[in-house]
């Protein structure tokens, strides 16, 4: 079975050893530079990012099945820029020149947020990644924002995206083994067959839910602090490559 978003994929390297909320300050700052990013700032995020991905050793493929879910989005928000902002006239029939600009910088503004989560739920374990998310929200507690009840809400979202993307690849192929043509007809035709996969969906999605609260409650768990088997520790690498985000960071910052 390939990848599915969300997955955590075993390894050694650099990336996988890094402390967890080292990754995750590294996705936020990343993202607000990004945002706002010109061309020049696209490129060479676009290049950190592949050098991440091979000290990781995640292949091409796993960063595709993670857009891919995606696709459409990402082909609406660059058609709507592509055709609707105004500028010079291109070759392509009511297209401009400044809306093919915009729409693939935009296009791959969103990318980037996904991929990079992405490589973080890869190179992540998911026990590591909510005690990183539980502590960086520790700060916010003055103000009424509990922060093992946000880890445990994000911890339970991660363990089932991949069910969930499973489960809808088993609805499918048993609609398509009951005669459903996914492919066929033009647009509307087919976003009506979708309405077929997203009923059971939404179905098993809440018998799933009712599974894990009935299971929470009969082993007896309670909201409230707790203690982990692991307990986290920051390294001479971890800040040096956190105060290298956070001067790049500036510097992205700096060019607006």
């Amino acid at each position: 079975m390939g990848y599915k978003l969300g997955q955590y994929i075993p390894g050694s390297s650099l990336v996988h050893r890094l402390d967890p909320r080292v990754k995750i300050a590294a996705v936020m700052l990343v993202s607000i530079t990004v945002l706002r990013a010109d061309a020049f700032i696209v490129v060479a995020v676009t290049i950190l990012l592949a050098g991440i991905t091979f000290i990781a050793r995640l292949s091409l493929a796993h960063l595709l099945r993670a857009v891919r879910p995606l696709v459409i989005f990402f082909a609406l928000i660059f058609l709507v820029h592509l055709f609707f902002t105004p500028g010079a006239p291109s070759p392509l029939p009511l297209a401009t020149y400044e809306g093919l600009y915009r729409g693939v910088l935009l296009t791959w503004r969103f990318v980037f947020l996904i991929l990079s989560a992405a490589i973080l739920t890869m190179t992540t374990l998911p026990s590591e990644l909510i005690s990183g998310l539980e502590r960086c929200l520790r700060p916010l507690r003055p103000l009424g924002i509990p922060s093992h009840d946000v880890a445990v809400m994000v911890s339970i979202v991660l363990r089932f995206v991949p069910t969930l993307l499973q489960e809808l690849d088993q609805i499918k192929e048993a609609q398509m083994a009951r005669g459903a043509d996914f492919k066929a007809g033009n647009l509307l035709a087919r976003m009506k067959r979708v309405s077929s996969l997203v009923i059971p969906l939404i179905r098993n999605s809440i018998l799933r839910a009712e599974e894990v609260a009935m299971g929470m409650e009969g082993r007896g768990y309670h909201r409230g602090p707790r203690t982990y088997m692991r307990e986290l520790r920051m390294t001479p690498s971890d800040y040096i490559i956190l105060a290298l985000l956070v001067i790049l960071t500036g510097l992205g910052v700096y060019r607006w």
